[in-house]
């Protein structure tokens, strides 16, 4: 059960399309591959396999767990460096720290939100806190990265710290789904988290059985990636379930559908909604590091190896040289 939820949905604003928004058709359905990440952690690779056309602004997301850690098992990652993009992990359920080599850091937990711009580049941890490893428990999050236009690519790194009870909550006509609007707006009803590429970052839980027809903008891409549970997506219903992305077509709404039987275990439709405008630059990738040319890559990991990005502090008895 997700973290952020309320008794009775029916006390929220709706949300529903217009009469005549053209329904956007789905293109393709594609399974997320497993792996693990950082110090072993499991997750799934959401867009994997999915043309860069379809996605852009958005560069990778990985859903981590849905995991119950045993005592001693919880992990992180170990100290890494970003650059050029905005890194976005949400944390559905369970507990996550993080510290960055300018001093910059904290704790989120169930329903939080952090969301780092690495700009001009930083370096960067995250792990479950010694409770955490001591006790074990559920952790499940995802981690978005959107990329940054090459105007914005060398500003000063931030921090947004978007705590769970920030998000604005919707819901549709008949109260069967509950939206967690996390960044940007749905139909005039705008998240917590301020973007430098306008998207919109939706969580939405849907009741079995529930229907979901949201405005979309025409600008934007969509993209519906399924957290747990199973349903269908599109005015065609064509099947969906956990570990899948649906990319829609062009168009003013799109539909998410949860059938009528879910598994034991789920008692509803997750899905997480994105929409960003694509940027349309050229964009060289690679690691940890997002930029525009092969020589700013370059540039990147020669900035890095000399240090300009940051270094880890001493207290945690390492230094750049131990990543």
């Amino acid at each position: 059960m997700p973290a952020v939820t309320v008794e009775n949905p029916l006390t929220l604003p709706r949300v529903t399309a217009a009469a005549d928004a053209v329904a956007r058709p789905v293109l393709t359905v594609t399974t997320a591959p497993s792996g693990f990440e950082g110090e072993g952690f499991p997750v799934r690779r959401a867009f994997a396999g999915i043309n860069y056309r379809h996605l852009d602004p958005f560069i990778m997301m990985d859903q981590m767990g849905e995991v119950e850690y045993a005592p001693g098992e919880p992990k992180g990652t170990p100290w890494h460096p970003h650059r050029g993009f905005e890194t976005v992990t949400y944390i559905i359920d369970g507990v996550f720290d993080h510290q960055d080599s300018q001093g910059g850091g904290g704790t989120i937990t169930n329903g939080d939100t952090q969301w780092m711009t690495a700009g001009s580049g930083l370096l960067h941890i995250e792990a479950p806190p010694e409770s955490l490893v001591m006790s074990g428990g559920l952790f499940h999050g995802l981690q978005l990265w959107v990329n940054l236009p090459a105007k914005d690519k060398m500003m000063a790194p931030r921090y947004q710290d978007i705590r769970g009870g920030s998000v604005q909550l919707l819901t549709s006509p008949d109260g069967g789904a509950l939206l967690r609007v996390i960044a940007g707006e749905l139909d005039g009803h705008a998240g917590p988290g301020i973007t430098h590429t306008p998207i919109t970052m939706v969580h939405a839980t849907l009741a079995p059985g529930a229907e979901l027809t949201l405005p979309w903008r025409e600008d934007f891409n969509g993209l519906a990636y399924v957290m747990a549970g199973k349903g269908a997506v599109g005015a065609e219903r064509r099947p969906i379930h956990l570990g899948q992305t649906a990319v829609f077509g062009a168009g003013s709404s799109l539909t998410v559908r949860a059938d009528e039987k879910q598994d034991s275990h789920t008692p509803d439709l997750e899905v997480v909604l994105l929409g960003g405008r694509p940027i349309r630059e050229p964009m060289a990738h690679y690691g940890p590091f997002v930029m525009n040319t092969r020589d700013e890559l370059q540039q990147a990991f020669d900035d890095f190896q000399k240090g300009r990005l940051g270094t880890i502090p001493a207290v945690h008895g390492m230094t750049s040289e131990g990543i």
